[in-house]
């Protein structure tokens, strides 16, 4: 069993970790015990010193403060009302971060269904607010902790995904930096979130 990427992996362009991270295994601790997890299928990254959709309005100069945390620290974001996951990057101070888009269930999916009950279970994890009711997380409890903390953390791939198995596109629900080629699929997967952009970068 790998470790878990500690917060020094984070102190980067979030681009490159989003990159990085996607094919890994999040892992979130019940406070009974019970393990959930499930395999990244899905991210974007979010890098607010050149990038507009963290730059416009008063909207999103809030989001951007949140976002300058030390890197490799979780954080949510509400989104009309529904909690998204995200690890801070960069250096503390700069508002940069990976969200966690989707995931395929690997462990738990019992559990899951209880905490999100849904008639496909392809639809229980393939978004971002999804995944977080899923696993039953509480920002409250896991915002600004370490991404390499027991009750939620994030393993590497085991193996390297090549090029060839990721698709690459634009990043959906935003209306400013709409053309950056910032999100990350594994393609053909179909734990991925609905609604894909027409055009692959």
């Amino acid at each position: 069993m790998p470790s878990p990427l500690s917060p020094a992996f984070f102190a980067r362009d979030p681009v490159r970790v989003a990159r990085k991270v996607l094919g890994g295994t999040l892992v979130r601790t019940l406070p009974g015990g019970e393990v959930l997890s499930g395999r990244v299928v899905e991210v974007e990254a979010y890098d607010c010193p050149r990038d507009p959709a963290c730059t416009a309005g008063r909207f999103h100069a809030a989001r951007s403060a949140e976002m300058a945390i030390a890197p490799g620290h979780w954080l949510f974001w509400m989104a009309h009302g529904h909690p998204l996951l995200q690890v801070a990057c960069r250096e503390e101070g700069v508002s940069a971060s990976v969200l966690i888009r989707a995931l395929e269930p690997l462990t738990g999916l019992g559990t899951m269904l209880t905490h999100r009950p849904v008639t496909r279970e392809r639809d229980l994890t393939s978004g971002p607010a999804k995944l977080v009711y899923a696993l039953g997380l509480n920002p409250a409890e896991v915002a600004h902790t370490r991404v390499d903390s027991p009750a939620l953390h994030l393993l590497p791939p085991a193996a390297p995904v090549p090029d060839e198995a990721v698709l690459i596109t634009a990043r959906v629900g935003i209306k400013e930096g709409r053309n950056l080629p910032w999100r990350f699929l594994l393609r053909g997967s179909p734990w991925v979130s609905p609604g894909v952009p027409s055009m692959e970068l």
